[in-house]
């Protein structure tokens, strides 16, 4: 039963017009973040960047290298659109793009993530098989036809991401709406819309809209008889979240997405005329020698996925405050965090503590991330390396906010930081988080 519900033999249509759409947003995604100068802010400009803790040696890639990469990543996605050697250039775009999304966290987004995971599926999908300079060249055999495994794969992590992201709304400062005011509130400038993102009522459609969204889109699009007002609201909720938050190619990748709900026959009428009609037979189950592989493969990454966003349930304290286990989770603007992070150096033989210039070696965005605990404790790893040879101690005087709540200290004033250590998988005593 199983074997017949993934491997019998589907149209491909679906994931061809996706391929095609996919390979055109990354490759806007790629050159645009050189155009706007995001590459040049985040990845050319600072002295070194913050990234995920065990991938330093990538600090060497920083630098105006990083242009190169960007424009390199822009290709192949030109590549993947027309199907040309797609094969290499997905996988080109995954590495590429994983590499820059490990280099730094200071722009970290979970729409980046997402992207690392769309990536990476297209890399296993026959993407290509079907409209594509690869099949018109003979590098592949054209097909009509996919396994029913590639759509299963892309459903099931889509209800994953929304209905995770839903479910972390559930909270008091969300479920009042003082979240959504928060972050309405510097886009009072907006033209036109300005003044109704400040009103209550507004505040509060946001907040429950997102809610109700997130948990119940993949359902309804699922469902025959509410795709159509489904995919109306889609648009809205996208086109909403591209306007007021400014996300970049993601609203319009996730409409993308939407190819996936929709009957083949639909799907070929609005795109592909000149395909053949393709006839689904029940019986038509196509078995390759790594069925089994692909069973145990979709399988893992499904329960990994499960696994990731409910992790911070086992570690200690509030996630929104300590940020342990907050990252790959769909925790996506869930709340408004803002900080004020001193560094102090006191020597062996001074009863004074002196005060760290942080423009010396971060830049404003670099020092906004201070709020986090793990940059934090990066930056004091850097400020060791910087006074390796000296007897000094470092402190801190740093307080975050979450929300409307008390400030917080995110370590005791009076703790010495050389010694920290950070643990990835479970809760780092040290955190203060005392008003």
């Amino acid at each position: 039963m199983l074997d017949k519900l993934l491997f019998k033999s589907v149209d491909n249509s679906a994931l061809v017009v996706f391929r095609v759409f996919f390979g055109i947003l990354i490759s806007l995604e790629s050159w645009g973040a050189i155009l706007t100068g995001w590459v040049r802010r985040v990845l050319v400009e600072p002295k070194f960047t913050f990234n995920f803790i065990g991938f330093d040696f990538l600090q060497y890639l920083q630098g105006p290298y990083m242009y190169i990469h960007f424009f390199i990543m822009g290709v192949f996605g030109i590549m993947v659109a027309i199907g040309y050697r797609y094969r290499f250039s997905i996988i080109g775009f995954t590495v590429f793009w994983t590499i820059a999304y490990l280099m730094q966290k200071s722009s970290y987004n979970n729409h980046y993530y997402l992207l690392i995971l769309i990536s990476l599926m297209m890399c296993f999908f026959p993407a290509h098989r079907y409209h594509s300079v690869d099949a018109k060249k003979g590098y592949v055999k054209e097909s009509l036809c996919m396994p029913n495994w590639v759509n299963i794969w892309v459903i099931t992590q889509l209800f994953i991401v929304y209905s995770f992201a839903s479910i972390a709304k559930l909270y008091p400062d969300w479920l009042d709406a003082s979240v959504a005011k928060i972050l309405m509130a510097s886009r009072s400038h907006y033209w036109i819309v300005g003044d109704i993102l400040q009103k209550d009522w507004t505040h509060i459609v946001v907040a429950y809209f997102g809610i109700f969204f997130d948990l119940l889109i993949v359902p309804l699009l699922l469902w025959k008889k509410t795709r159509k007002a489904a995919f109306v609201f889609s648009i809205f909720f996208h086109l909403f979240n591209s306007i007021v938050f400014q996300i970049g190619i993601f609203p319009y990748m996730s409409l993308a997405f939407s190819v996936f709900f929709f009957p083949p026959e639909k799907i070929r009428h609005l795109f592909l005329r000149k395909k053949e009609k393709f006839q689904v037979l029940n019986s038509e189950i196509v078995m390759t020698s790594r069925h089994q592989l692909i069973k145990a493969f979709v399988v893992i990454w499904m329960i990994v996925q499960v696994a990731l966003p409910l992790r911070h349930h086992f570690i200690k304290n509030d996630v929104l405050w300590t940020e342990e286990a907050h990252r790959m989770s769909w925790r996506m603007m869930l709340r408004s965090k803002a900080s004020s992070v001193q560094f102090y150096i006191k020597g062996e033989d001074v009863d004074y503590k002196r005060k760290v210039d942080l423009n010396d070696y971060l830049t404003p965005k670099q020092q906004r991330s201070l709020s986090k605990p793990d940059v934090f404790w990066q930056f004091v790893q850097h400020l060791k390396k910087e006074y390796k040879n000296q007897d000094v101690e470092f402190y801190a005087n740093a307080r975050i906010k979450v929300n409307n709540q008390k400030s917080r200290y995110l370590v005791h004033p009076d703790q010495e930081l050389s010694q920290l250590k950070w643990n990835y998988f479970k809760h780092n005593d040290w955190l203060y988080l005392k008003e």
